[in-house]
């Protein structure tokens, strides 16, 4: 299925939802005015026809970022909630099928106790319909100021999270190196400056030795840092910034898989925005860091993701002559990676450092529990694992895509403490 069936799909697919929903609230607030009806029918559909039209629009125009984050945070409150709202509609519909079953099996009179149940009772001041679907609605209210208040709070909200590595080869030189990452940054999201600047100026002040960032500058298009790379220029740090690129990087989701002179064009864009701010891109490459006559090897690979994303990365042109270095640290943005390809073929990694999941930013995460959705996709979703004597760790990301805001998984700058014991 093409790229726009599978929009006109999802949107045919989202109007039914919507009718649905329409037609059970209408059917809970009967006795409204035919005026308020009308007015009630004209704002659901005139709101529909917005988001249909306006998530069109984001995806082929080069819509202001402003208006284009707008548009996503209507579409994701109102999915949402309907979502939500659609177990107690789903309820309530199953309960009238099964009491107009049993009125059919009795054959019973419009009178009969099957009939009174479809009905408010004698009494009641509220039908069990009624109550069935404003108790959805109430329900639905619950994620609508819970995502609300994650665009309004959790958006740029930056926590600093620290770890401390044991690395049993690390050079005497190296111990109590420290190190920053960053993750998933992607620009073409951002609609503050100010708050994008803030976060920065957190990093910043840690007084990392060196700096790593592990992917997905961008949403799509190299463009998309124009407002942003003045900003990320003051990424600097004494031994240097590495970073390398995440499978939004290369234009697939906008250009398509296959090759273009325009695809091409705006990779190479990319890759001089890392030039640009002064940051060491990594493309299947490594670099030696060395540090009072010792060295330690900084390995980078383009993105290799398991399942449908891309396997540019090559591992067999990464670890080239770095067997003398006693401690290699990879930059792989998809942790998938580590499980897939470094834990089995490349035992002398000693550490990877990924991003991608964003922690599906929802979820809970504190010092000793976490919880997201995406740990049902990804083994390895955030913070440190260890297999045998090989390291991984997940950034929950920088930036945001999609949804634009956090719940409970909020962005993240790591910092970490590199010791030998």
């Amino acid at each position: 299925m093409g790229r726009l069936s599978l929009i006109i799909f999802l949107s045919v697919f989202l109007l039914a939802f919507d009718y649905y929903c329409f037609k059970a609230i209408l059917a809970v607030f009967k006795n409204w005015a035919p005026r308020t009806k009308r007015l009630f029918s004209m704002v659901w559909w005139a709101y529909t026809s917005f988001l249909v039209v306006g998530i069109f629009c984001s995806i082929y125009l080069n819509l202001f970022l402003s208006v284009r984050a707008v548009i996503m945070v209507a579409f994701f409150l109102t999915v949402g909630c309907k979502c939500v709202m659609l177990p107690f509609l789903l309820i309530d519909d199953l309960r009238r099928a099964f009491i107009k079953l049993i009125r059919w099996r009795k054959k019973a009179q419009p009178k009969d106790q099957a009939q009174a149940a479809l009905t408010a009772i004698p009494g009641e001041p509220i039908s069990r319909s009624a109550f069935i679907v404003k108790a959805g609605l109430l329900t639905a209210s619950v994620p609508l100021a819970s995502l609300s208040w994650g665009i309004v709070s959790g958006a740029y909200d930056y926590k600093i999270k620290r770890k401390t590595i044991i690395l049993p080869n690390l050079p005497k030189a190296f111990d109590g190196i420290r190190m920053g990452q960053i993750s998933d940054i992607h620009s073409g999201s951002f609609y503050n400056q100010k708050a994008v600047n803030g976060g920065v100026d957190m990093l910043l002040a840690e007084k990392t030795d060196f700096i790593f960032f592990t992917g997905d500058l961008v949403n799509d298009m190299a463009s998309e840092m124009r407002n942003y790379q003045d900003i990320f220029t003051r990424v600097k740090a004494p031994l240097g910034v590495y970073s390398t690129l995440g499978n939004h990087d290369y234009g697939d989701y906008h250009f398509g898989k296959a090759p273009s002179p325009a695809k091409a064009k705006n990779l190479q864009d990319v890759i001089k925005t890392h030039k640009l701010m002064g940051w060491d891109l990594l493309m299947n490459e490594n670099r030696r860091l060395k540090v009072d006559g010792e060295e330690i090897g900084i390995l980078g690979i383009e993105n290799w993701g398991m399942g449908r994303f891309p396997k540019y990365g090559r591992m067999d042109l990464a670890v080239k002559n770095t067997d003398d270095l006693p401690v290699k640290l990879l930059l792989s943005h998809d942790p998938s990676h580590w499980r897939g390809q470094v834990l089995e073929q490349y035992p002398q990694i000693d550490i990877m450092f990924s991003g991608h999941t964003h922690g599906m930013q929802f979820g809970v995460r504190t010092e000793h529990f976490q919880w997201s959705p995406v740990q049902y996709i990804y083994k390895e979703w955030a913070g440190l694992y260890q297999e045998q004597k090989q390291q991984l760790y997940v950034n929950v990301g920088y930036g945001f895509l999609g949804y634009p805001g956090r719940v409970g998984i909020l962005p993240e700058i790591t910092i970490f403490e590199f010791k030998r014991a």
